[in-house]
């Protein structure tokens, strides 16, 4: 399929325009890590705790920001889900705030805060209540009367109920009457006189420690620099090492953007990020080494036309299938960044930055590149007719 045919589009001409847009998303970008927000790196390489809370309705940020605030947490961040109907918040509680050796203090700080302002009467909080618990409570309280089968009856008893409220009502129970159709109403009813709802539950809780933190981050860098010299590696003995510098600058920029874009949007890279930008640097050299493909090609069949020509034919007989890989990419990370939800919306965010870097990129950063190297030489690639300047002296290709 061509959605594009016979184009004669001269790209090269317009590389000037590109290459200052690009000096001046770079420029932002670093000036942003440098002087401004830095890199805002999330929770997964600095250390912390990230609950997710969902709520019986749409939290009011401001006012559990209070909450937190009166409750003594300090380097909080809050992240809600703008989707219709999730009513979930994300909270972010830096390392700072808890310590090595009681990382869980982080969540019941969180959960004592949301809680601040409600009278239970000593009764304790059934959405935020444990399978364990609940079973331990059951056992005591007996209120079926099971004698040996306790165990294995209110375990049965108390799944059911926290499936119910985890997986059905989404986490959060109304009141006690919802868990009724869990449990026999002596059970519900044991529940009622020792349990109440709070408006919240706790639906994941992620926590990672500081020197799990810097070890993660070290190999996000790692991880994205192998696969820079990898790929410079294989373009070398694929093509020539000209065209691997190419490629590998084209991606180094590309993540160079994608990182600068986070930091000045101040939103945090977490792993998901690191996966996404290492998607896009195998997303962006795909697509660069088609158009070095095609060129090569081209230098072979075209031997009367100029390298700049050459470059500027291949790139447009490869025109349709960027548009059509590239914009079909484009238009699923597009659906995932409004419709993903907040936990993906980092990921998709760098997709989304990323596909639009990475597609010119091939065409305005790596093939310009190519062509400016063989002029700074005075010679072109092997089998284009321009001449080769050696000691002062012409000869033909």
């Amino acid at each position: 399929m061509e959605l594009f045919r016979n184009t004669n589009i001269d790209f090269l001409s317009k590389k000037w325009f590109f290459l200052a847009l690009s000096l001046i998303f770079s420029v932002a970008g670093l000036a942003s890590m440098l002087f401004w927000h830095h890199i805002p790196l999330g929770i997964d390489f600095r250390g912390g705790t990230v609950v997710d809370v969902k709520f019986a309705s749409a939290p009011n940020v401001d006012a559990i920001r209070g909450q937190l605030d009166r409750a003594g947490l300090k380097n909080f961040t809050l992240q809600a889900d703008t989707r219709s109907g999730s009513n979930e918040l994300l909270i972010k509680l830096d390392i700072r705030e808890t310590s090595e050796q009681a990382l869980d203090q982080g969540k019941e700080s969180i959960v004592k805060a949301l809680q601040a302002g409600v009278d239970p009467g000593g009764k304790a909080d059934l959405n935020n209540t444990g399978y364990t618990t609940l079973t331990d409570f059951l056992l005591k309280a007996d209120p079926l009367h099971l004698g040996t089968d306790a165990p294995a009856q209110y375990g049965k008893y108390a799944r059911a109920i926290v499936d119910l409220r985890d997986k059905t009502l989404g986490g959060v129970f109304r009141s006690i009457s919802d868990a009724a159709p869990a449990a026999p109403a002596p059970v519900i009813a044991a529940l009622q006189q020792d349990f109440y709802t709070s408006n919240f539950g706790v639906r994941n809780v992620d926590i990672v420690g500081p020197q799990v933190g810097a070890q993660l981050r070290q190999q996000a860098i790692l991880a994205t620099l192998y696969s820079l010299a990898g790929m410079l590696i294989y373009l070398w003995f694929r093509f020539e090492l000209i065209y691997g510098v190419a490629a590998v600058v084209a991606c180094f920029h590309d993540t160079l953007i994608t990182v600068g874009a986070f930091s000045l949007l101040n939103t945090e890279i977490s792993l998901t990020v690191i996966a996404a930008i290492l998607t896009l640097v195998g997303y962006s050299m795909n697509d660069t080494i088609v158009v070095f493909d095609r060129i090569r090609e081209n230098i072979k069949l075209l031997r009367k036309d100029t390298l700049t020509e050459i470059v500027n034919k291949s790139i447009n007989q490869t025109l349709s299938r960027t548009v059509l890989t590239s914009g079909l990419t484009f238009l699923t990370v597009v659906a995932l960044f409004f419709l993903g939800g907040e936990v993906l919306h980092g990921f998709s965010l760098a997709l989304v930055i990323g596909i639009i870097i990475g597609t010119y990129s091939s065409i305005f950063i790596a093939a310009p590149m190519l062509v400016a190297y063989q002029q700074w030489r005075g010679q072109t690639i092997p089998g284009s007719p321009a001449p080769v300047v050696t000691r002062g002296k012409s000869a033909k290709a």
